[in-house]
């Protein structure tokens, strides 16, 4: 069965026809081809499909994408701005917090989410914003890091 769907997606707009059973994952992977959003279990675990939708960094791969129906999107391909990084990207370059990279895109949306809400957060604010995140390469002190750093670019402290 298909259902029409408008959603926006790093500030373009799209209209498609989508299978009912069709996650949000395979939609912006398979329909629009932003493919940073990465497949990891496709259970809901690991988190390296989370985008931000509506202002909420959730976890693609367990959202239908009918549930997306007027929704905006954010993935990690609408972090930069053409050729200039976000603060976040920057600090993971920074930091050496982009190993293999799978994880990166879901710990990039889940601190861009917080640093949204919190320009402010602490570092325990971030440790709990990236809590669910897997990552097998490079360990968390990095990656926690480079929100920190992202944080005080933002600010103009760095």
């Amino acid at each position: 069965m298909k259902h029409s769907i408008k959603v926006k997606i790093n500030g373009q707009l799209y209209l498609e026809e989508v299978d009912t059973g069709m996650t949000l994952l395979q939609f912006i992977r398979d329909t629009i081809g932003f493919t940073g959003t990465k497949a990891g279990c496709e259970n809901g675990e690991c988190g390296a499909c989370t985008i931000i939708m509506d202002g909420e960094p959730v976890r693609s791969c367990l959202i239908l994408a009918v549930e997306a129906d007027n929704a905006e999107i954010t993935t990690v391909e609408g972090l930069s701005e053409k050729d200039k990084l976000h603060p976040l990207q920057q600090g993971f370059i920074e930091t050496g917090a982009a190993q293999c990279g799978f994880c990166t895109p879901g710990m990039l949306m889940a601190g861009k989410a917080l640093l949204d809400k919190k320009p402010d957060a602490s570092h325990k604010d971030i440790i709990a914003a990236l809590s669910g995140h897997l990552c097998r390469c490079t360990g968390y002190k990095s990656i926690s890091r480079s929100v920190e750093i992202a944080m005080e670019k933002i600010k103009g402290t760095r």
